[in-house]
């Protein structure tokens, strides 16, 4: 683990941002909880308020959840509704209501269910990228524009919009350069202290401040790859895991795959490369946010060509030995699409390809470790080949 003062700084940040979220609450600002990379940043930003991301990466509340909820459901769903029923996500009781999508079936009627906890306003997702749809998704934008201001009494301005699009752009500018930085051969940061401070850093009430940490943070790392500094070899297997949200707590994969004696130097899910595309700055900026939105390559899209490109094109930059699909047990959107990703990429690029089905518990930890083990005797056979 990296023990610098700023990476310090920025793996506490989830603990020490609930005091000033508190303080920002009781001086009168709202907050607004979120959950999913669809949900448009900007215009919460642009309302005066505080976007919050709410807790759903732990085992630890899903048994309160599977009071209510089917056993057989995604564990995302689980641990979300499982920290809001118990009260034990402060971000969530925070909140002055929650921003929600219909990306997938099991998170719709979730939703429902939390509707009985908090004030919730759900989006309807458009799940095809096409012209038609971005209309559609435009005419959403601006429903909770409007929800926005009701339910604040503010006006959200263009100009107010467009400052928003600008700082996000900033940050999403910040966090590719943090995340590039494992580029380097070997990457100067493991990828489970990668995950800790994109996990973290989204949990910041101060969107400038976070900005400045992790561009501190990412010149340490440039500053150690420039010096060979690394918890790695220039042999060590490079792997990109691909597929659904990871977070602390529900990292056990990324912890597996490195301590079998691989690096894991990119994760392209939506807490982490899929995060960075930006906006444009000029014309309409709530279609421009529409636009930038209804691009993201999840597999509620369908068709979801652009998942195929971005793994594709992601692979070559960070030079990748082999690539890891994660998919939730439940995740049936995920899960069908592993095969096409399967065979795109070894059409396109030869790379020896895992996926792996799973949940948030430890049990099955030691068969998960030897199929692990066992992708990486291929790796390791496919590199000396193409060395």
């Amino acid at each position: 683990m990296i023990h610098s003062e700023t990476f310090v700084e920025i793996a506490t940040l989830k603990e020490r941002n609930l005091i000033a979220l508190k303080e920002a609450r009781e001086a009168g600002r709202h907050a607004v909880g979120t959950y999913c990379l669809f949900s448009p940043t900007e215009l919460i930003l642009a309302a005066g308020a505080i976007p919050v991301s709410l807790c759903g990466t732990s085992q630890k509340p899903i048994p309160a959840a599977e009071k209510v909820l089917p056993r057989n459901l995604c564990p995302l769903i689980k641990s979300s509704y499982g920290f809001a029923v118990t009260d034990t996500c402060p971000y969530f009781h925070f909140a002055d209501f929650l921003l929600a999508e219909t990306t997938c079936d099991g998170k719709k009627k979730m939703y429902e269910l939390l509707g009985e906890l908090k004030p919730v306003h759900v989006m309807q997702l458009p799940q095809i990228q096409d012209e038609a749809a971005l209309e559609y998704w435009l005419l959403e934008v601006r429903r909770l524009k409007e929800r926005l201001e009701n339910e604040f009494g503010v006006q959200i301005t263009g100009k107010a919009l467009t400052e928003a699009i600008r700082l996000m752009n900033e940050e999403r500018r910040s966090l590719q350069a943090l995340q590039d930085v494992c580029k380097a051969i070997p990457s100067p940061i493991s990828g489970l202290d990668l995950l800790t401070v994109l996990h973290n850093r989204g949990f910041s009430v101060d969107r400038r401040a976070a900005i400045g940490l992790v561009d501190r943070f990412a010149a340490e790392l440039r500053q150690m790859a420039a010096t060979g500094i690394s918890p790695f070899t220039e042999s060590t297997p490079r792997i990109l895991l691909t597929g659904v949200p990871v977070g602390i707590g529900s990292e056990k994969l990324i912890r597996i795959i490195e301590e079998s004696g691989a690096s894991v130097v990119c994760l392209e899910s939506c807490g982490a490369y899929k995060k960075v595309e930006q906006v444009r700055e000029d014309g309409d900026p709530l279609r421009a946010i529409a636009e930038r939105y209804l691009k993201v390559p999840c597999s509620c899209m369908s068709p979801n060509a652009g998942r195929l490109e971005l793994v594709e094109r992601l692979t070559r930059e960070f030079r990748a030995d082999g690539v890891v699909d994660l998919t939730w047990l439940g995740c049936h959107t995920y899960a069908v699409e592993s095969s096409v990703l399967k065979k795109h990429l070894q059409q396109r690029t030869g790379l020896p390809f895992l996926q792996i089905e799973t949940d948030y518990s430890e049990s099955d930890t030691g068969q998960l470790k030897v199929r692990v083990e066992a992708f990486l005797e291929i790796v390791h056979r496919s590199m000396k080949r193409t060395a």
